[in-house]
């Protein structure tokens, strides 16, 4: 049976996508999953999967067009099937050249004989060498006088008045700058999950020391397979294994009902290289990652999101999500919710600070940590837990290699 693909929603905001490239024409032989187009979102291009197997019977959008999500992009099924009735193939629309404007005519003199001046006048304008037609006339109705004539030839032979001064420079005007797509898709996510979702914040301090000294031997011992583990990639699995026992925070509020998502997918905030803009795609089936393999998918995950190929499924599936600072040398923040997930963990640097230990003052590797939580899904004490599950981790962070 035929099958149409329509265009996907990839994104929790997105409304519309662009068909960038068809990875497969008319004719060619498609399984289902393997990538069919590039669709170009306000924030990546991705791959598209496609939703059928078969043979792609009819692309309905050509490439470099825009159209909304769940409109038909196109027809899989098999070689002799008769193919549903669907609308002509949606081409991009041209943008109109512009028209260019009339040339307005130059005004035409009057001729001279339209000059009213005295036989006289006329005879000492032309051994002047002054223009009648450039005097202004003061005898009777306008007539041009001899005298007329005499004052437009001194006037000729002043030297031009001296230029005005320059005006003083004038301050610089403030410019407007049109927003990316990027941008504003940005704004509307953010708009929006700041007036639905009533957030509220936790924060805590976590004694990073023991995770920096274990982080050092297991980068040691993983030097030959040439991977290397972040600080980021340790809290992305002590995350993972808090939420496996606070499932609650691996949820989203829809519809007035908790939806309890199954596999853990956490989304990590990447800036693009290039002031590009911010995306948080989803390191997938973190649960089932040990350290060493986060390390490797999270790599992975960055280079192919600054390349834009990402799955739609990396792109829009996230469950839970951190948004790391530390690099940039800030010390705490608080982030927003990136909506439907119900939390976001924000971190900053590890940075020595001294703090008590048993009565003494001593130096360790200390890390602000703050949840944002939608209360909708969660309260307080129950955040509480959650964090505090995730500091004890990372405090004894054996527990995220066994």
């Amino acid at each position: 049976m035929a099958v149409t693909v329509v265009m996907p929603q990839m994104g929790y905001d997105m409304r519309e996508g662009k068909v960038v490239k068809w990875l497969k024409r008319e004719g060619e032989t498609v399984r289902r999953g393997e990538p069919l187009a590039e669709i170009e979102t306000d924030k990546a291009v991705v791959e598209m999967p496609a939703s059928g197997e078969g043979v792609v019977r009819k692309i309905l959008v050509a490439e470099g067009t825009t159209v909304p999500v769940g409109k038909a992009i196109a027809i899989i099924g098999t070689a002799d099937e008769p193919l549903p009735e669907m609308a002509e193939v949606v081409a991009p629309t041209p943008t109109p050249a512009p028209t260019p404007p009339t040339p307005t005519p130059p005004p035409t003199p009057a001729p001279a004989g339209e000059v009213r001046a005295s036989p006289l006048a006329r005879r000492l304008a032309e051994e002047l060498g002054v223009d009648l037609r450039t005097v202004t006339g003061t005898g009777p109705g306008g007539r041009i006088t001899e005298a007329d004539v005499r004052r437009a030839a001194e006037r000729a032979k002043a030297p031009p008045p001296a230029p005005p001064p320059p005006a003083p420079p004038a301050p610089p005007a403030e410019e407007e700058v049109p927003l990316t797509k990027m941008r504003q898709a940005i704004a509307r996510l953010t708009t929006r999950a700041k007036q639905e979702t009533p957030h509220f914040y936790v924060s805590v301090e976590i004694d990073m020391t023991e995770a920096v000294a274990l982080r050092q031997q297991i980068n040691k011992a993983l030097e030959a397979q040439g991977t290397r583990v972040s600080i980021n990639d340790m809290l992305v699995r002590a995350c993972a294994l808090a939420l496996k026992e606070f499932p609650t925070f691996n949820a989203s509020f829809q519809d007035g009902k908790l939806r309890m998502h199954k596999d853990i997918h956490i989304g990590i905030a990447i800036s693009l290289e290039g002031d590009q803009g911010l995306i948080v795609p989803a390191l997938l089936d973190c649960a089932r990652k040990s350290l060493a393999d986060i390390a490797r998918a999270s790599k992975d995950l960055v280079e192919r999101a600054n390349r834009g190929h990402l799955t739609p499924e990396e792109y829009g599936g996230a469950t839970f999500s951190i948004s790391n600072l530390g690099m940039y040398d800030v010390d705490s923040f608080i982030a927003i919710i990136h909506p439907p997930q119900a939390a976001v963990l924000a971190v900053g640097s590890v940075r020595p600070r001294p703090v008590v230990r048993d009565g003494q003052v001593v130096v360790r590797q200390m890390l602000t940590a703050t949840l944002s939580v939608d209360h909708r899904v969660a309260d307080g004490a129950q955040a509480a837990r959650f964090l505090g599950r995730i500091k004890a981790l990372l405090e004894n962070p054996l527990s995220l290699v066994v």
